[in-house]
């Protein structure tokens, strides 16, 4: 009997660990001037969460509970309202549902992505902020508590819609400029789209466009195949996903990896760059795997029976 208890329980020792039944928190939180409704959408074949979009005010923030291998995006809708009849849109990532529940719609494009896939390879999460559909909003995406090589903060904190090239704007009917649409949206062109004969990472390359994402927000995916740089990996973390993080967590992070204290566009980004609201969560979880191993290892040389 002793043996088998044993045996059990380091099967789900290994697979706490290894993240295998991991679940996660995430926390959107809205530091712009605007209200923000952010939109969630899982991926094919995956259960939505408990919502899929709502208002969240200047400085709200909202915790959701995904469950162990869910994986889909957010992204913050802006300018929204309703017209007469009671429908709702908005100006840019909206989903096409008519409501605040985006209801499996995607984010209509430009709008900054941030993509997870919760227990992936080895029990990772993966996770990314994206710009392949272009910008509307700065996000920040900060890992809280996790473990790995790879797990740290992500994101674009530029503002790109003022230093938009002129043929990728999105101006709202009233002339104001809201986002940045990507390449591929503006001109729709197989090389800008690594579509046709340029979809390989062989045949598909940054275009001038895209090397002005990468320049302002050098850790956010900027086309198809920019892997290498943008995709990050975390175990058994929540996330914080902030959109227009504040101007204190911009120059502190510039200051950190490089850039220009206060013009929120880091130079370089490296694996320095850091969330302070991680360490505190991150130092109590390694204490419980550690634990967790001592534990075990107290049992394989001195079993008590049962």
């Amino acid at each position: 009997m002793a043996e088998i208890v044993f045996v059990l329980f380091v099967s789900f020792t290994v697979l706490f660990i290894s993240g295998a039944y991991s679940s996660a928190t995430f926390t959107l939180i809205n530091n712009c001037e605007q209200t923000v409704w952010p939109g969630i959408l899982s991926n094919a074949g995956v259960a939505p969460l408990s919502t899929t979009g709502f208002a969240l005010q200047k400085g709200e923030s909202r915790a959701i509970n995904a469950p162990p291998s869910w994986g889909g995006r957010f992204w913050g809708r802006t300018h929204c309202s309703r017209d007469t009849t009671g429908k709702f849109t908005c100006v840019t990532g909206d989903c096409g549902s008519g409501r605040p529940e985006c209801a499996g719609g995607s984010a209509a494009p430009p709008a900054t992505l941030a993509e997870f896939t919760l227990d992936g390879h080895d029990g990772m999460d993966f996770y990314d902020v994206s710009l392949v559909d272009g910008y509307n909003l700065p996000m920040l995406v900060a890992p809280r508590g996790g473990s790995g090589g790879n797990c740290t903060t992500t994101g674009c904190m530029a503002d790109l819609i003022g230093g938009c090239p002129v043929a990728l704007k999105l101006t709202s009917s009233g002339g104001q400029s809201v986002g940045c649409k990507s390449a591929c949206e503006a001109f729709g062109e197989p090389h800008y789209c690594c579509s046709g004969a340029y979809q390989t990472p062989d045949t598909c390359k940054p275009s001038a466009y895209s090397e002005v994402f990468k320049n302002a927000c050098p850790r956010a995916y900027s086309y198809a195949y920019d892997d290498k740089s943008s995709t990050f990996t975390c175990t058994g973390a929540d996330y914080d996903i902030t959109f227009c993080p504040p101007p204190d967590t911009r120059q502190k992070l510039s200051s950190i990896i490089g850039g220009n204290p206060g013009d929120g566009i880091p130079s370089v980004m490296d694996s320095t760059m850091v969330y302070e609201g991680a360490s505190g969560s991150s130092i109590r979880s390694q204490a419980i795997y550690v634990a967790i191993s001592i534990f075990v290892a107290m049992w394989l040389f001195n079993p008590t029976p049962i």
